[in-house]
This record gives C-alpha cells, sequence and structure tokens, in this order.
C-alpha cells in the first residue's frame, strides 16, 4: 500500500511511535502510515521537530507534552483510547533508548489499554551514516556501547559506571551528557588514548545539525565552546579515525574472495 493510498482506520490503542533523530524523512514507513491516520498525537516538542508531523490529518488532536508529566499524560491517552480514539506517542529516536517508555507501557497495561510499540532510528545510527563509517571494524573493534552518565533525572547504576565501560576500548555512543562533560572526557581519558576521535553530534537530523570531529582531549573544551548543552550525542570510537583518512583498517572476510559460505564457494581465482 503506497502512503497515497486511502489508509483504513487504526484500531483504538496508543501507539507508541519512534520519530528517530529528527529528519521527517527517517521515520519508518510504518510510523508514516500510523502517523497520517491517528485521532491524536501527543508528542515531545522539546525533542522532536514539528516538521514529523506534516503528513498527519488536517483534523487530528495534536497535544504537545513538553511542560506535562506522565500523570498527565496517561489521563489523556487512557480517555481518548476508551473514547475509541487511535492515540500516537511521538517519541524521538527510538523507544528502546532513555524514552521513559517503560512506566507508560506498565500504566497502559494495568488499565487494559491495548499498544503497539514502532521502533525508530537512533541518533547513534544516524551518525554514524552522516559520518560515513562503520562503527564494527574487523580487529579494531567489534562492539557498540549505548550508555549515558548519571544525571539528575536518572541514575545509572554502579556496575555501569562509565570508567569500567570505558576500559573495553569498544565504539561508545553517549548519550544526555553534554552538561556534564567534563567529568566524561576525565573518565574516558582513563581508557582511551588522549587522540581517540571522538564526534559530537548536535541536533542530528534538524535543520541546525551540527557535527564536529575531535581528538578526546578536545571533547570538553569544543563542547563548551559552541554552547552545546542538550540534545548532543558522543561517539567515542577508534573507527572514527576512518572518517579522517587516518588508518588502514583490515578488511571483513565476509565478501572476501577466499572466503566461503553456503551460499558462495571460494574464488577459484584465490
Amino acid at each position: 500500500m503506497s502512503l497515497s493510498s486511502p489508509l483504513p482506520r487504526l484500531a483504538p490503542a496508543v501507539y507508541i511511535v519512534g520519530a528517530g533523530p529528527g529528519d521527517p524523512d527517517l521515520l519508518t514507513v510504518k510510523a508514516q502510515k500510523i502517523l497520517a491516520q491517528a485521532d491524536v498525537i501527543l508528542f515531545a516538542d522539546s525533542l522532536v521537530p514539528k516538521q514529523i508531523l506534516d503528513g498527519v490529518r488536517a483534523d487530528a488532536e495534536i497535544i504537545r507534552t513538553a511542560n506535562k508529566t506522565l500523570e498527565d499524560i496517561l489521563p489523556v491517552m487512557i480517555e481518548r483510547v476508551r473514547s475509541q480514539k487511535s492515540v500516537v506517542r511521538l517519541h524521538s529516536g527510538d523507544p528502546s533508548l532513555y524514552s521513559a517508555v517503560n512506566e507508560q507501557m506498565q500504566a497502559l497495561a494495568a488499565a487494559d489499554i491495548p499498544f503497539e510499540v514502532i521502533p525508530g532510528i537512533s541518533a547513534f545510527q544516524a551518525a554514524a551514516a552522516k559520518l560515513k563509517v562503520e562503527l564494527t571494524v574487523p580487529e579494531l573493534v567489534q562492539t557498540i556501547i549505548l550508555t549515558r552518565i548519571s544525571g539528575s533525572a536518572s541514575a545509572v547504576p554502579e556496575r555501569e559506571e562509565l570508567a569500567s565501560l570505558a576500559a573495553h576500548q569498544a565504539s561508545l555512543c553517549l548519550y544526555l551528557s553534554a552538561r556534564h562533560v567534563e567529568d566524561v572526557q576525565i573518565k574516558l581519558m582513563e581508557h582511551y588514548p588522549v587522540d581517540t576521535p571522538v564526534a559530537i553530534c548536535f541536533r542530528l537530523g534538524w535543520p541546525d545539525e551540527k557535527i564536529l570531529l575531535v581528538q578526546l582531549h578536545e571533547m570538553a573544551e569544543v563542547t563548551r565552546k559552541e554552547n552545546l548543552i542538550r540534545t548532543t550525542l558522543y561517539v567515542i570510537s577508534p573507527a572514527l579515525a576512518a572518517a579522517e583518512g587516518q588508518s588502514d583498517f583490515s578488511r571483513s572476510r565476509l565478501y572476501h574472495p577466499e572466503h566461503s559460505h553456503l551460499f558462495r564457494h571460494k574464488s577459484a581465482k584465490s
């Protein structure tokens, strides 16, 4: 079914939709279809650009939630579904990461309100695409860690403290940490070389997107100079050296002529 075709009415339920990092073109097809059909849309307007709503129904009820608490939001969703309306709860990025959806899903289940989760592109994926890098490089780095530093809204368990995660020297994607960047830099430099590449990614997918590629020891200084205090993702990884043309990485064996598997025999020329 094309997006221009008439769409069937959505079943009364809450649809928790990942809006992606900000670019409307990065919405999934399913997310676009649901947004185009929904009766009610609650969206985190401080984190989701209004352009995401360009394709919604003219008569859809739009509710901004940046100034609301969960206690304000939940009764609205529950009442609308019980009134036989379809409700989109639109979150930035992907709902599985730092979206505070767990408590919403528990409350909806307790109220016997049906809901569905539609995934979205996360900022770390958008960052890698913009930087034109692969974050898992053979013989260099094969692990991606998604984390944040402890803040006033969410405490990080002690076993996941940043310095202990940095010890792996993996591709580390650091969310929600710009306000504590000096502390972050100190902890990272305990394990990563000071010249490890860092991508500072501000408001990915938004019109004022900014991506700065620096060395680890410059991370805090550049963040403060650019006044980046929110909506900033840090990608710390030896794989980023590829973006600067600094490294000659090992080739993956997957498409190598000397590598055979179920669907391809080893090349006779190898």
